[in-house]
């Protein structure tokens, strides 16, 4: 049965002059996201005084906007034949090298092509204990951004999805990530320790504070969180430097938000402050396209038998790639940081 749309008749007050679109949709509509708001304006649903408008026109008073939303129809996840790297596979773990741009699991407007679809399409057993409405997570324990590549563990059952959750949460599980970051480090090593939360004004990112937030806060209560990342440089090329990264927490997008607060954002990463093209010495880089973030290894004690399991994902082909073209165009040699590869 397809979805019932449903059509809505705003005024915009003098007191909303100033106000953006979709600021002033989600506040008058609060069954709707500020994403799925911003959907309906890029499908064109949202006309301001009968014409189509854009998210970020600011309202001057007295506009009569129509909202026309269709209920997306219930997420759910299919069985999909998606080819998938296994770097280690057992009766309670599977761990896969995750290419760069599959999703780990169904979200709003993204129910195919993920991680998880891949797996129910090798018929895997999966754990539920990370299961949400409509079993959208089976298996998942952690995750990696869209565009990050590398290692990812899955949990096949119950017991080893409690198990995985509990190293993760105790931090006995060991992430390691190559990054190349703009700019030039004046150390060869380093800690960020910087809260991180959602990005007020902007809610397609997080946001590192300028302090560590500390037990028992009030102030930052359900807003941010602790975050601790463990930086060493490898190598400079150019304007950039190669790193290797530890996490000690794992929160969402915190390698990019931490290196940002940084001055020092993931290259390819714009979406963080990154340029498009990065510059070498006698021409731009070609835009890489996401950011250089790659999961290269993961270390974890084995649910059952307590064993220390580490896992690696080699460089992917684009990162290589690049870092090869960059690498030639500064005139310098990669071979220090090969073992890394």
């Amino acid at each position: 049965m397809k979805p019932e749309a449903s059509r809505t008749e705003l005024i915009a007050a003098d007191a909303h002059r100033g106000t953006r679109l979709d600021r002033f949709i989600v506040e008058r509509c609060p069954n709707l996201s500020r994403a799925r708001v911003q959907e309906l304006i890029e499908e064109r649903l949202v006309l301001v005084n009968g014409a189509p408008a854009k998210a970020a026109l600011k309202l001057r008073g007295g506009e009569r906007i129509y909202v026309e939303a269709q209920e997306r129809p219930p997420l759910s996840a299919e069985p999909e034949h998606i080819p998938l790297q296994i770097l280690y596979e057992d009766d309670d773990v599977l761990v896969v090298n995750k290419p760069a741009g599959m999703s780990v699991h169904a979200g709003a407007g993204n129910s195919q092509g993920t991680l998880v679809n891949a797996l129910l399409g090798r018929g895997q057993s999966l754990s539920s204990g990370g299961a949400v409405t409509n079993d959208l997570r089976p298996g998942i324990v952690h995750r990696l951004d869209k565009d990050t590549s590398g290692v990812i563990a899955i949990a096949k059952n119950d017991f080893a999805h409690a198990k995985l959750a509990e190293s993760f949460r105790t931090r006995a599980v060991k992430k390691t990530y190559l990054a190349l970051a703009e700019g030039k480090f004046d150390r060869d090593q380093g800690t960020i320790e910087l809260a991180i939360g959602r990005d007020p004004t902007r809610r397609t990112r997080m946001k590192a504070l300028a302090a560590t937030l500390k037990t028992g806060s009030r102030a930052l209560a359900g807003k941010a969180r602790s975050a601790i990342t463990e930086w060493r440089k490898l190598a400079e090329i150019g304007s950039a430097t190669l790193l290797e990264v530890q996490l000690h927490t794992g929160r969402t997008h915190q390698i990019r938000a931490h290196l940002s607060a940084l001055k020092h954002p993931l290259v390819g990463d714009t979406l963080y402050g990154a340029a498009t093209h990065l510059q070498t010495r006698n021409s731009a880089m070609p835009a890489l396209g996401r950011q250089f973030l790659h999961s290269t290894k993961l270390g974890f004690p084995h649910p059952r038998s307590g064993k220390w399991v580490e896992t690696r994902a080699p460089l992917p082909s684009d990162l290589r790639d690049y870092l090869d073209r960059l690498a030639a165009a500064e005139g310098k040699s990669l071979a220090a940081a090969e073992s890394y590869f």
